[in-house]
Order: C-alpha cells, then structure tokens, then sequence
C-alpha cells in the first residue's frame, strides 16, 4: 500500500510530489499497463476538477485507449485526430482552454471544456499519450503543462 504527502499548497509543490510518488509506484514495476493505471490513479486523486484522466497508448498509426480514471472513453484515435491525436502527431503538448473550438476536437464526455494532452516520447518515438479533460474552462496552464510533461519524462522511462 502506498501512502504519499502530496502538498496541495502551490501548484508547484502539487506537481513536485506527484512526480515523486509517480516515481515511487513505478520504480521496481517493469509492466507498462500497471505503470500507466497508478500515474493515472494519482492524476485523478491528486489534481483539482478534472473529469478523465488517463493514457493512450501508440499502436501503429493511431492511439488506443490505455488505463484511466472517469467515464467509459473513445476506444481508438488516429493520429492528427482531436487534441489526443494532434499530441502525437506533432510530439508536442496541447493545451486547450475551449475544447469546443478546437477542429476535429472528439468529445468523449460531453462535460469536458479544457483538456491538456502530454506525449510520451522516448528515442523520438511517441509512446503514447497523458489525456487529461476538465469540466472546467481554462482549467490547465503552463505550470500544469510543465508539471505531466516531466511526469511523461520519468513514464517514458518506465513504459
């Protein structure tokens, strides 16, 4: 069982200790299904008003749903589809204030507003994909972008 103080005080200090216990959970766990279902299990525990919170996985050319936190979601995304697949396509973080206003954006949760997808990429390969969608406008900004793409760094060694 694993127990962590997470300071919820500053974002910073949020995001400093998510990293750790994401640190934690992984660190002597070579399967990558079990490692994404913990990072996804503390995302969902750890970060204020979020509605999904999980992983898609590379296979070929498109993402395929990996675990997560929320309702049932979109199954598979082709590369360069919605906010999940442009992330891949591009290997770049996205953050997105209105979800709505985003071309081809696919609406897994009719709730979701905000979403910020983070690659997973490792030799130049994009493993997958940290999804995360917030009822809420403008939920995410550059220190929650900042924050899961060092969590994606330490995943990407552990996936």
């Amino acid at each position: 069982m694993y127990e962590f103080d997470v300071d919820a005080g500053s974002k910073a200090a949020l995001y400093r200790d998510l990293l750790k216990a994401t640190e934690a959970v992984t660190a002597d766990e070579p399967d990558a299904v079990a490692n994404m279902a913990n990072a996804a299990a503390l995302l969902w525990q750890y970060l204020p008003d979020l509605n999904w919170a999980g992983f898609y996985r590379t296979v070929g050319d498109e993402l395929v749903l990996g675990p997560f936190q929320g309702k049932a979601a979109c199954i598979r995304i082709p590369f360069g589809r919605g906010v999940c697949g442009a992330a891949a396509a591009s290997a770049s973080t996205q953050r997105v204030d209105d979800v709505h206003a985003f071309p081809g954006h696919i609406a897994c949760d009719a709730a979701s507003r905000s979403e910020l997808v983070v690659p997973i990429v490792r030799d130049g390969a994009v493993l997958g994909v940290i999804d995360l969608d917030s009822p809420v406008p403008a939920r995410f900004d550059a220190e929650d972008a900042h924050g899961c793409e060092a969590i994606a760094a330490l995943l990407a060694r552990r996936l």
